[in-house]
């Protein structure tokens, strides 16, 4: 198993960061190697699925998402296994700055099976990659006046 973990402070509340997290038509705004998102059905909630395009290490491929946790404003937890290599991808939300701001904690476990355990260290480090440009969209879109 390999993890990786990243931190970004934002110029938003907790609500209003974790609305625009949990709303799967902003994925492929803030989410690098996010091509598409579609919605199974409805709200996100625990037990939602989403069928999401994304490009990594250079391929693209389909991925069925599932929403594990869903605990508004604070924590938001999201599995997915593609060729025998599953990921779970949890973003914590915490007050900071008297409650403007938001420390947002992303982290990505990431575990091949017997096959594919090989793998691991090189999807760590593209995901390493992707986490850190998609914090780096998501303190642009929470910027002061933005």
């Amino acid at each position: 198993m390999q993890r990786v973990e990243r931190r970004a402070v934002l110029g938003a509340p907790p609500a209003e960061v974790f609305a625009y997290l949990a709303d799967l038509d902003n994925l492929a705004d803030w989410q690098s190697g996010v091509v598409t998102a579609q919605r199974s059905e409805g709200e996100m909630r625990m037990g939602s699925t989403a069928l999401v395009v994304r490009e990594l290490m250079g391929q693209r491929m389909e991925a069925q998402l599932t929403v594990v946790e869903h605990d508004p404003p604070g924590r938001l937890a999201i599995s997915t296994e593609v060729s025998g290599v599953r990921a779970l991808a949890t973003l914590d939300l915490t007050s900071a700055e008297d409650g403007s701001a938001t420390d947002l904690g992303f982290a990505m476990e990431i575990r091949g099976s017997m096959l594919t355990a090989f793998m691991e260290p090189m999807i760590a480090s593209a995901a390493s990659g992707d986490i850190d440009a998609s914090l780096e969209r998501l303190r642009r879109r929470f910027s002061e006046g933005a």
